[in-house]
């Protein structure tokens, strides 16, 4: 399997490059209307933002913002699939202006303007990123009506183009099959409020063009596209940043497309192909770590499991797990046009087990290749697994 990850560079209120209904799914954290460190940004599309911060017109320029960004997501829906999903990471904004501190709720003018360009509205996540900076608390502290509440969380919005995502051909359903994530992964990647998520972020580019980009974490792009589409998708990032969209795509087995106004953020995207092999595959051995030790913890506790994955041959939870398997990235090169390249491995993870017999004493199995289930004297119930 490979995939294909195209950078583009331009105004993203125009994606005149990207046909009608031929991406799957969007990622994307826009530039915060009303955030300081992004007013550049907005200025040089519209004058008239200027006019009104030096007037101190918050109202105004939050508008006028948002008015550049509306050109944006009615873009999106032009260029999605019917049933293709949409995910927007967002936070408010707190400003002052004319000596008046006030929130500027984003992720509300955001979600008005979604239903007007025909989205579906689903379920947001609230991802809470709290901090123990000490001086998160605004306003005058234990000093009543005079003290404001800690803005510590972000919106990722969920949208959908028409109804639900179908999967009709033997080989989409065999795919999708392939796609899915654990069943303790689905209970915590569709929770309304993500805590384990921090605002850190792997090392995939330079600090200096992080400080000006504002990217989410690896993990949190990672989730959403594992969530919401299927292998060799096709994932576009509107506002790329530096990258983190393509990499978690790369790391997913999905294609994508990365739109960027700013080039100089080119040199860190690029960079991504020297350190993603090494970053994207201990994580997914991570995913593995944490299932079986997840299985040990249920089977210590005495909890039934019923069914056996088929490539690597551990239990999981539910019949929907049985083929689900991650692809290892082998490499990863620039193509003539630019874009980069990434061939992956069709074969499993090498895994080792520990099985326990109805009497039990153990008894340990060989070194495996994960596409040959190990053969059990026991029932899935009683063995205990590891991952070398």
């Amino acid at each position: 399997m490979k995939t294909n990850h195209r950078l583009c560079f331009g105004d993203s209120t125009t994606l005149g490059t990207i046909p009608s209904n031929s991406v799957d799914l969007i990622v994307t954290s826009p530039p915060y209307p009303m955030i300081e460190m992004w007013d550049d940004i907005f200025l040089k599309q519209n004058g008239s933002i200027g006019k009104a911060i030096k007037k101190q017109d918050g109202n105004t320029a939050f508008e006028l913002m948002h008015e550049i960004l509306d050109r944006v997501w009615n873009e999106m829906f032009r260029i999605l699939k019917m049933g293709g999903f949409a995910c927007i990471n967002i936070g408010d904004a707190t400003r002052s202006l004319k000596s008046n501190f006030a929130i500027y709720p984003n992720h509300s003018r955001i979600l008005q303007h979604l239903v007007q360009s025909g989205f579906t509205i689903l379920p947001e996540i609230i991802w809470r990123k709290q901090t123990n900076a000490p001086n998160k608390f605004m306003g005058s502290g234990m000093l009543p009506a005079g003290a404001y509440v800690t803005l510590e969380h972000e919106y990722i919005l969920i949208a959908r183009k028409g109804g639900k995502r179908e999967f009709l051909t033997h080989t989409e359903k065999e795919n999708r099959r392939k796609s899915a994530i654990f069943w303790e992964e689905r209970n915590i990647f569709f929770s309304d409020i993500w805590f384990d998520i921090k605002g850190s972020r792997q090392d995939l580019s330079d600090k200096a063009s992080r400080s000006r980009s504002g990217a989410f974490p690896f993990e949190l792009a990672h989730r959403l596209i594992n969530m919401y589409s299927v292998k060799e998708d096709i994932v576009l990032d509107p506002f790329l940043g530096t990258g983190t969209t393509m990499a978690a795509a790369m790391s997913s087995a999905r294609n994508s497309i990365g739109c960027e106004i700013d080039k100089n953020f080119y040199d860190p995207i690029i960079k991504i192909k020297d350190n993603i092999i090494d970053l994207s595959n201990p994580y997914m051995e991570s995913r593995l770590k944490k299932h079986i030790q997840f299985i040990n913890e249920r089977t210590a506790s005495g909890k039934p499991i019923k069914h056996k994955n088929t490539p690597y041959g551990f239990p999981v939870i539910t019949n929907q797990e049985k083929e689900l398997i991650f692809n290892e990235l082998q490499t990863i090169e620039m193509m003539p046009d630019l874009s980069m390249q990434v061939s992956y491995s069709d074969s499993p993870q090498a895994l080792s087990c520990l099985e326990w017999n109805n009497t039990g004493s153990e008894e340990k199995c060989s070194t495996l290749q994960t596409n040959k289930p190990p053969q059990s004297k026991s029932k899935i119930k009683d063995k205990q697994w590891e991952l070398f």
